[in-house]
C-alpha cells in the first residue's frame, strides 16, 4: 500500500503516510496523482525522520512556495524532519540550504561558468564526446548497454570539462559520486562509505580550486577560485558548489537522459515523428522533461518562517513544507491532457528544473546534453530498439533520481 490515512478530525487533520514505492519505467506515483486532484495542500509522513510535513502539489502553489522568501531552506538544518532518506547530513555552507542574500551571492558566481560563450564551447565538446561514445557502441556491436556505454560516461565527461577535472580523474569522480548517492538510501557501512567519499571528493576539489587561482581559465574551478580571491566566496562555499555541480551534472543527467531514451523506445510514434522532423528535438526534450517522473518522492523541504496561506490552507510558522514538481507538471489547469506525451504542446512552462531561487543552475547545459544525445543516437543508429522485452528491464531501487540499471539495445 502506498498510503494509510489518519483519522480526519478537527484535532487530528489528515496525515498521509507516503511509503514511496519503487516504481519502474514511466509509472507515476499513485498517491501523488490522487493528492493533486483530491488534497492538493496536505500533510504527509515519509519513511524516515520525525513528525509530518506539508506537501504542495498544484502548479501555482508549488511556484508560490518555491519562490516566497517566507519558506526557508536555511531553517531546515539541524532538524530531524520527516524525509525519504534514512539520514541527512548536508555539507556545511551548502548552497541548497542557503537563503538570500547568501544564496544569491553564491548562485551569481556559478552563473559565470554558464555564460553563452561557455555553453557554446561545451556544446561543441559534448558533441565530440558523444561521437566518440557512439563509435565505441558501434565497435562493441549489438546488443549494447546504453547506460554503460553512453548515458553514464557522457554527462560525466561534459560536467568534468565544465569543472576542469582532467579526463584521467573521471573514474574517481564516478566512483565517489555513486558511493555518495548510494549512501543517501543506506545505513551503517553504506553511510560511512558515503561520508568518506564526500570527504575525499571535498579534498579533491579543495586542491583543484587551489591550483586554479589566477589561471584565467573559464572552468568552474577557476571561476570559483577567482571568487575566493575576490572574497565573494569562502573556500568552503567554493568546494560545496563544486561538489553540487559535479554530482548533479553527472548523476541527474545520466538518469534523466536514459529515461528520455526509454520513453522514445516505448513510444514508437513519437520516435518516428522526431526522426522525420529533427528540428522538433528541443521542443521534444522540454515535453519529455515535463512528462517523465524523473525523481522519486520529493527533494528538499523548506520551513515556514511565519503563518502563510497556500491554496486556501494556512501553514503554521515552523512547519516543514515539500513541493512536488512532478505533480506541478501534471496539473490539468496548466497542461491540457497532462498524462499524454504531446510533442505539439504549444505552451509548456514546466518546472522540471525547479522554480525560484533554488532552480537548477545547470538547466541550460542539461538541455544541450539531452538534445545532443537524442539527435545523435538515432542519426547513428536509425533502427535502434530495445534488445529485451520491456518488462525485463531492471530499474534502480531506492533511487532518488529514477532510471534504469541497464538499457540494452540493438539495431
Amino acid at each position: 500500500m502506498t498510503t494509510t490515512t489518519a483519522s480526519d478530525t478537527a484535532d487530528s487533520p489528515r496525515v498521509h503516510f507516503w511509503a514511496v514505492p519503487d516504481l519502474t519505467g514511466l509509472e507515476f506515483d499513485p498517491l501523488l496523482a490522487r493528492l493533486l486532484h483530491e488534497d492538493p495542500v496536505t500533510r504527509v509522513r515519509l519513511p524516515n525522520g520525525e513528525g509530518h510535513a506539508w506537501l504542495v502539489t498544484r502548479y501555482e502553489d508549488v511556484k508560490f512556495v518555491s519562490a516566497d522568501p517566507r519558506f526557508s531552506r536555511q531553517a531546515v538544518q539541524g532538524r530531524s524532519l520527516t524525509r525519504v532518506a534514512p539520514h541527512f547530513t548536508p555539507m556545511e555552507g551548502a548552497v541548497g540550504f542557503a537563503d538570500p542574500p547568501d544564496h544569491t551571492r553564491m548562485r551569481r558566481v556559478v552563473a559565470r561558468a554558464f555564460s553563452a560563450r561557455a555553453l557554446r564551447a561545451l556544446r561543441d565538446h559534448a558533441q565530440e564526446v558523444m561521437d566518440r561514445l557512439l563509435d565505441r557502441v558501434e565497435e562493441h556491436g549489438a546488443p549494447a548497454d546504453l547506460m554503460d556505454l553512453v548515458n553514464r560516461p557522457f554527462p560525466l565527461a561534459v560536467v568534468s570539462e565544465l569543472m576542469g577535472v582532467p579526463e584521467g580523474d573521471q573514474p574517481l569522480m564516478a566512483r565517489w559520486s555513486d558511493t555518495i548517492v548510494s549512501a543517501g538510501v543506506s545505513a551503517g557501512a553504506g553511510r560511512e562509505a558515503g561520508e568518506q567519499a564526500k570527504a575525499d571528493m571535498g579534498r579533491y576539489f579543495t586542491e583543484l580550486v587551489g591550483r586554479s587561482h589566477g589561471t584565467g581559465k573559464e572552468t568552474l574551478a577557476a571561476v570559483l577560485a577567482d571568487a575566493v580571491d575576490e572574497d565573494a566566496l569562502t573556500e568552503q562555499e567554493a568546494v560545496g558548489l563544486a561538489l553540487l555541480v559535479q554530482l548533479g551534472g553527472a548523476l541527474a543527467v545520466r538518469n534523466n537522459s536514459a529515461n528520455m531514451v526509454y520513453a522514445l523506445l516505448t513510444h514508437p510514434e513519437h520516435l518516428a515523428r522526431l526522426r522525420a522532423e529533427p528540428e522538433l528535438v528541443p521542443h521534444a526534450v522540454d515535453e519529455l522533461l515535463r512528462y517523465i517522473p524523473h525523481r522519486s518522492a520529493v527533494g528538499l523541504s523548506r520551513i515556514a518562517t511565519e503563518d502563510v496561506e497556500v491554496g486556501g490552507v494556512t501553514i503554521p510558522a515552523g512547519d516543514p513544507v515539500y513541493v512536488s514538481y512532478l505533480t506541478a507538471n501534471r496539473d490539468p489547469d496548466v497542461f491540457p491532457e497532462p498524462e499524454r506525451l504531446d510533442f505539439d504542446r504549444g505552451y509548456n512552462p514546466h518546472v522540471a528544473f525547479g522554480h525560484g531561487p533554488h532552480d537548477c543552475p545547470g538547466s541550460a547545459l542539461a538541455r544541450i546534453e539531452s538534445e545532443i544525445l537524442l539527435d545523435s543516437l538515432w542519426t547513428r543508429f536509425p533502427n535502434l530498439r530495445l534488445a529485451v522485452p520491456e518488462d525485463r528491464l531492471r530499474w534502480q531501487r531506492g533511487a532518488l533520481i529514477r532510471g534504469p540499471e541497464t538499457l540494452p539495445v540493438t539495431w
